[in-house]
């Protein structure tokens, strides 16, 4: 029996309850999480800031994704690490003048360990920003994102 066919487009719902100003609790699926800003900027430091949540999403999309090019090239990773540096012009966000990118310069340092051969490295490492959609809507806004990868081998 083949598997059921997955859906290619699906329509993604959450819910955003906001007891502050400065705090936002999520729910999505059967899962949450806090979004907040740091007490110097008047929140509670519950959780990270929306802006902190955007770098977060680009790494953990970085995490999944590149998981999935490896094993669509039989590669098999034993350690991943993601480090993500981003220059974040703050001018939008404190009212001073509109940022037509916030984010013009975003590096995502990736450590892998492999005994996979160069070769098929090379094709994970094509495919990552190929098929990484946050990677993808950062780039396709206009943001410089530079994947810096550190092959380690067991």
């Amino acid at each position: 029996m083949a598997p059921p066919k997955m859906k290619t487009v699906v329509t993604m719902r959450l819910e955003a309850a906001c007891p502050s100003h400065s705090r936002t609790d999520v729910t999505v699926r059967d899962t949450g999480m806090t979004i907040d800003e740091p007490v110097e900027r008047g929140g509670t430091n519950q959780g990270p800031s929306p802006t902190e949540t955007l770098m977060s999403a680009l790494a953990a999309c970085t995490n999944v994704i590149a998981h999935k090019c490896a094993e669509k090239h039989g590669v098999a990773f034993q350690d991943f690490h993601v480090n993500v540096v981003s220059k974040f012009d703050r001018r939008g966000v404190t009212l001073q003048e509109e940022i037509d990118l916030p984010f013009d310069d975003i590096e995502i340092m990736i450590d892998v360990t492999t005994d996979a051969d160069d070769g098929a490295m090379e094709r994970v490492k094509a495919d990552l920003p190929r098929y990484c959609p946050v990677s993808k809507v950062m780039r396709q806004a206009g943001s410089t994102v530079t994947d810096v990868w550190t092959v380690k081998r067991p």
